[in-house]
């Protein structure tokens, strides 16, 4: 399995038990969805090693209780500690109406209700505070803001994606300094 292929699921942040259970915290608005999974694959050495699960609870608020298989003591679990953990895409609940997944929507056309066509996303930027659409116009690229307020729909079947931007947004990236 290859992370290109995968979703990231959350963390395994501290050990739960003698007996190798460990705390796994979600990125997700969702956290019972996850209830249910049989296999999780942990980031280790550069690669993803798939991991079946025993046991899978709640904890808390955004963690789940894990017990692994081969994962017995506190020594094994520690050595899976602070591991990214990923499912495969496959696996991902299909989404309706304005809700997208930030990897699906690359190749997306945007579409501005008041400037027409603007360019193609060509990836999704969350690594600031707001995450963004990085979208390709006349070979530079324009950061939009992916909020409610600017994103209007989603066509799917079209693969584009409808927005209105807030006047001079675009300009900042198109016109000549």
């Amino acid at each position: 399995m290859r992370v290109e292929d995968c979703f990231f699921v959350g963390t395994v942040v501290s050990k739960y038990s003698f007996k190798g259970e460990v705390l796994l915290k979600l990125d997700t608005d969702d956290p019972e969805q996850y209830l249910s999974i049989e296999t999780l694959f942990l980031a280790q050495d550069k690669s993803l090693v798939p991991y079946f699960v025993v046991k899978c609870a709640m904890h808390k608020q955004g963690l789940l209780r894990l017990k692994l298989e081969d994962v017995l003591s506190e020594e094994d679990a520690n050595l899976i500690l602070k591991a990214k953990a990923y499912l495969p895409l496959t696996e991902l609940p299909p989404l309706t109406g304005n809700k997208f997944y930030y990897h699906e929507v690359i190749g997306f056309l945007v579409e501005d209700e008041n400037l027409g066509i603007l360019g193609e996303v060509t990836q999704v930027n969350e690594q600031t505070a707001q995450a963004t659409l990085e979208v390709a116009i006349n070979g530079k690229t324009a950061l939009i803001p992916i909020v409610d307020d600017i994103i209007l729909t989603i066509d799917r079947d079209a693969k584009t994606l409808h927005v209105n931007t807030p006047p001079g947004l675009i300009d900042l990236y198109t016109q000549n300094a």
